[in-house]
């Protein structure tokens, strides 16, 4: 492959994501603030570097997924961030989800150091990386978008320009409000329709045939069926996305009703201690387990 790729933050989605982007043939060296995940990039073949402005001077494009956003200014504007690379013409391509305005805000100093961006967030959670099964929203000049088009393409089933920067986290928004909001509503179905005396078995078979049939249904059923907590997308990234949610449509004159009282939800599950554990985990707050 001609294009040299780094990796800034190697948590469970962009250790993934490196994982299959040198299954693809591309070579790699990437960098995580924790020690540990840099041994499990190199493990999977994956070179370790000291920071992200040696990570920015080793390739063409940088791509970098991160919690929050101090972290992501830390590694591109910070003193050991991709700027301080001094490498006119590298393109980075953020892939956390933060909102629009953030995302703009970013492009545009990067942009005075010579660096050309796109944001690109993921829809799918970690799990769903090794299928290849998530979908890429991508913002940005289409020109360097067709640049790293050929790396993202083959990771997902698929990859959308969006527009101008700034559309590809708008669009991860909305769709963060559809996924984080349905993902509440059915624990609120499932633990209604068990305290009324409905089974498992007849609930899988009638409301998978209805209208409730689709890929949030299949999904979140067996986790709340099974009381399957274990992480794929976390409670503590339900309750930032929603609030970033909740701001944006504030932005625009819209006071959303459904979102923040799906939040509440979520933000009872965080302080319970459980932000780490899967979104599924809301169901116990319907439980009042939270509070026991």
């Amino acid at each position: 492959m001609g294009e040299k790729i780094g990796m800034i933050g190697l948590g469970k989605m962009g250790l993934a994501l490196a994982r299959q982007m040198m299954t693809d043939g591309h070579e790699l060296c990437g960098y995580d603030i924790d020690p540990d995940r840099m041994k499990m990039f190199e493990a999977e073949g994956g070179t370790p570097v000291a920071n992200s402005k040696t990570v920015a001077q080793r390739s063409d494009i940088t791509f970098s997924i991160l919690l929050k956003p101090e972290h992501i200014e830390e590694n591109t504007l910070g003193p050991n961030g991709i700027v301080q690379a001094e490498k006119e013409g590298l393109i980075h391509v953020e892939m956390s989800t933060m909102a629009p305005a953030f995302q703009i805000d970013l492009a545009d100093k990067l942009s005075g150091h010579g660096i050309e961006m796109l944001d690109a967030p993921i829809s799918g959670s970690h799990n769903k990386v090794d299928d290849r099964v998530i979908t890429f929203m991508v913002g940005g000049t289409e020109e360097t978008f067709n640049r790293v088009r050929p790396i993202l393409e083959p990771l997902a089933a698929d990859t959308s320009h969006t527009g101008d920067v700034g559309t590809g986290a708008t669009m991860k928004v909305v769709t963060n409000l559809y996924v984080n909001s349905v993902t509440a509503l059915l624990a609120e179905v499932v633990i209604t329709g068990e305290r009324a005396g409905l089974s498992h078995e007849s609930m899988e078979k009638c409301l998978g045939a209805g209208s409730v049939r689709g890929a949030m249904w299949d999904s979140m059923r067996p986790r709340f069926f099974e009381r399957d907590f274990a992480p794929r997308g976390a409670v503590e990234i339900f309750a930032k996305d929603m609030g970033i949610a909740i701001d944006l449509a504030k932005e625009h004159g819209i006071d959303l009703q459904v979102v923040p009282a799906a939040r509440k939800m979520f933000q009872r599950a965080e302080a319970a201690g459980w932000a780490k554990d899967d979104a599924s985990r809301v169901l116990e707050v319907y439980e009042g387990k939270d509070r026991s």
